[in-house]
């Protein structure tokens, strides 16, 4: 008898090391950007995370240099080929330019994108044919005849691109939605966050928050209220500290988010502000730097 619970008790306990062992990681694991303490990586301006959750892979933006981007993947033992999807914030270079090497190693990836005409997506227009008949034929586009085609061309021809015009669950719990910038600089440029559904609300990834990082998270707050966390860049260089701290305050006491992990472009001092305002609900974001989820 007493070593038949003996038995049993070695099954009980191999099967709960073994769960323990399998238990699928829940985290983000920045693969680009200019700060951090991990030695051995490339520090470069630009941004890109890793995001596994359960059983899903997904691949947020690619850095500014694609041979950077790909060492430090390789470093970080993060597999390229094995994603279920890439999602791009928005068309600036250092976060697309890793997508060269993205397509060399896993040219059939999905990758979903904001809505950019002649930029991601190669339609265009129509109406830019409006014809003025009375023109002679040299000054016809197409000689006054419709085109078979009319679009444009992109650095990336064979890449599949999946273009987001509104929310939109990408894979279970996981979901994108635009924000459209009303920022100089910027001006009606589309930029994709990605939320993480969580048990104890979402966990927003963004790429540098053009469109403002308050508005980017009141967006997300129409898909789940309860906001735990945002990691990425809150794009608050060349910014006053008093606007700064309003931004944080309206992270903390408005929106509630829970932990902030702010990187890329939000500033030495918005670094700063935010860990006053935070405390121990910043997280470390640096590259080669891990970033729990609940």
């Amino acid at each position: 008898m007493l070593a038949t619970i003996l038995c049993a008790l070695l099954v009980v306990c191999a099967a709960s090391d073994n769960q323990v062992e399998t238990k699928e990681p829940r985290q983000i694991t920045i693969l680009y950007d200019a700060f951090g303490k991990e030695r051995g990586l490339t520090k470069d301006w630009g941004y890109s995370a890793f995001i596994e959750y359960g059983d899903k892979r997904v691949l947020f933006d690619t850095g500014n240099n694609p041979e950077i981007f790909g060492r430090n993947a390789a470093l970080l033992n993060v597999d390229l080929r094995r994603l279920d999807a890439c999602v791009i914030s928005h068309r600036h270079g250092d976060h697309t330019s890793g997508l060269s090497h993205l397509l060399a190693v896993n040219p059939r990836v999905k990758i979903y994108a904001p809505q950019e005409a002649g930029y991601f997506e190669g339609s265009m227009p129509r109406a830019f044919l409006t014809p003025h008949t009375a023109l002679p034929e040299e000054l016809r586009y197409f000689d006054g005849k419709q085109p078979e085609r009319f679009a444009t061309g992109n650095p990336w021809p064979k890449a599949d691109f999946q273009t987001v015009s509104g929310p939109r669950e990408i894979l279970p719990g996981f979901l994108v939605f635009p924000t459209k910038s009303e920022k100089t600089g910027t001006l009606e440029m589309n930029e994709i966050a990605l939320a993480i559904r969580t048990p104890q609300g979402l966990a927003v990834v963004v790429g540098c928050s053009h469109p403002g990082i308050e508005n980017i998270l009141r967006q997300a707050a129409k898909l789940d209220a309860r906001l735990y966390s945002v990691v990425g860049g809150f794009h608050l260089v060349l910014v006053e500290e008093n606007e700064i701290r309003r931004v944080a305050q309206v992270l903390d006491e408005e929106l509630k988010v829970r932990r902030v992990a702010p990187g890329h472009c939000t500033s030495e001092l918005g670094f700063a502000v935010f860990l006053s305002v935070f405390g121990d609900r910043f997280d470390r974001a640096g590259l080669g730097s891990v970033v729990p989820l609940p």
